[in-house]
């Protein structure tokens, strides 16, 4: 499956670069007829000013992406050589960090419990970022807006996540944490990290906990609220996934285990999505339950003029 998606992603990539060359020639061919029509020379000075504009556009940022500084990426292992090196780098690191405001020594001691007050800093982003893709995605039912929103938000929220820990990120930093965190949300397989008991049971106590105060003849409201509530539950808890997938990225001092990654991520969105899914369903249920009240109130108020003007039409016929 994995190899069938980066086969069917490459073959894409190759036909979009094909279309986008041919697309680039023919506008400039049209560009040089055009000068060339009006003088040759001018001409001449549109064909080699293009080539010295399209020369730049390649070669500038690739210089730029090779003489980056490579991003800090951590050894195999604590047993590693360099994972010294790599706790020293890291600790340097987080003393610049303006949320840490001290010197931190290059021990794995300090070093965690540095990590450990941003780590709280970074499940707030995390579950602030949820919470409006919830409510977001909850109200918008479009399918095709709401993949939007989704991988709009869910790419801020890797860099945020990342400024939270690195303040300043690389290019190159940049770059790995999203490849990882994309192989790690769109290419994992093993279905076996996912417990889906623990997942839906937050999801329908949120459902329940609001929809069971409707009142008895707005199952309309009801079943929109039900709907709403599993299409932002189920975005919530992607996005969750993906800033857990982040944060562990962050900080670990070792390369960590795709799969303890997956399963990591998993438990922690799974225990914060119950929180999120309340307190969005319950905003969304207010919404419905003031929308449906003012429409209820506007009903009730044309009915009792309509039966007043048929009682003054009866009492003026005696």
């Amino acid at each position: 499956m994995r190899k069938r998606a980066i086969r069917i992603a490459v073959i894409a990539a190759a036909l979009i670069l094909v279309l986008f060359v041919i697309f680039l020639i023919n506008q400039t061919v049209q560009l040089i007829a055009f000068g060339d029509r009006i003088h040759p020379v001018l001409g001449d000075i549109v064909l080699w000013g293009l080539i010295a504009f399209y020369a730049l556009c390649v070669i500038v940022p690739v210089y730029m992406i090779v003489t980056m500084p490579a991003p800090l990426v951590a050894p195999r292992s604590e047993s590693s050589p360099e994972f010294q090196k790599h706790l020293s780098e890291m600790a340097k690191r987080l003393g610049r960090n303006p949320l840490i405001r001290r010197h931190v020594e290059a021990s794995k001691e300090d070093v965690e419990s540095v990590l450990e007050a941003l780590d709280k800093k970074a499940q707030e982003a995390i579950k602030t970022a949820a919470g409006r893709i919830f409510v977001t995605t909850a109200v918008s039912q479009n399918g095709k807006l709401d993949a939007l929103i989704v991988l709009a938000a869910q790419s801020k929220l890797v860099f945020d996540v990342t400024r939270i820990y690195y303040q300043r990120p690389t290019i190159r930093n940049l770059l790995y944490l999203y490849a990882n965190v994309a192989v790690m949300v769109f290419f994992a397989s093993e279905m076996e990290d996912i417990d889906l008991s623990e997942i839906v049971q937050p999801v329908l106590a949120g459902i329940l906990g609001s929809a069971a105060g409707a009142i008895p003849g707005f199952q309309v409201a009801t079943i929109i609220l039900v709907s709403s509530v599993l299409s932002g539950s189920s975005n919530a808890f992607l996005t969750l996934r993906v800033g857990s997938i982040t944060r562990q990225y962050c900080r670990s001092l070792v390369v960590p285990s795709k799969r303890k990654v997956r399963h990591q991520a998993t438990l922690e969105a799974t225990r914060m999505l119950g929180a999120i899914v309340a307190d969005g369903t319950k905003k969304i249920y207010n919404a419905l339950w003031t929308s449906s009240k003012s429409k209820m109130e506007i009903a009730v108020g044309d009915l009792g003029i309509y039966i007043k003007k048929i009682c003054t039409k009866l009492t003026g016929q005696d």
